[in-house]
């Protein structure tokens, strides 16, 4: 193989004025497409990487306002619980005193009618021993006669 320094030479300053023409009129514009494409590329992470801080910044709002929203319900809740055990016992407590002041009021009646009863029975026992004893004194008899006497008279004051 022969080698020959005049193809050398000319290949080479080929490959020199080829590259010279690609750098000025391919390179830079095929540099500047890849660079655009990196810019883009790095821009689109860059906002995926904002959108998920963002989406991870309102999701902990939500988890924060849904806690919020269950602690304002279980206050909620045991307010009503609360109330609704006042009302209970406030309904429990009239509910006695009532029934305290009915079972009161009875006793009072019952006393009272009681004391009637009794009063009017003192005045006719009063009233039919007087009765028997005017009788046994108009007629002074022996002890049969004065029970049958008795026996009369109370049948006629029960009828």
């Amino acid at each position: 193989m022969d080698w020959k320094w005049t193809s050398f030479v000319y290949a080479m300053g080929a490959f020199i004025i080829l590259y010279w023409l690609m750098s000025r009129y391919a390179f830079k514009p095929l540099f500047a497409v890849m660079e655009q494409r990196r810019q883009m590329v790095l821009e689109q992470m860059n906002a995926a990487e904002n959108s998920r801080k963002e989406a991870s910044a309102e999701m902990e709002a939500q988890k924060q306002a849904l806690a919020q929203a269950r602690q304002e319900a279980n206050e909620i809740i045991e307010k009503a619980r609360v109330t609704s055990t006042k009302q209970a016992d406030n309904i429990v407590d009239t509910a006695r005193s009532e029934a305290t002041r009915l079972k009161d009021e009875a006793v009072r009646d019952i006393e009272s009618e009681k004391n009637k009863a009794i009063a009017s029975l003192r005045s006719e026992v009063g009233s039919i021993s007087v009765a028997i004893a005017s009788k046994i004194v108009e007629k002074q008899i022996d002890e049969k006669s004065q029970e049958q006497i008795v026996d009369n008279y109370l049948k006629e004051v029960s009828k």
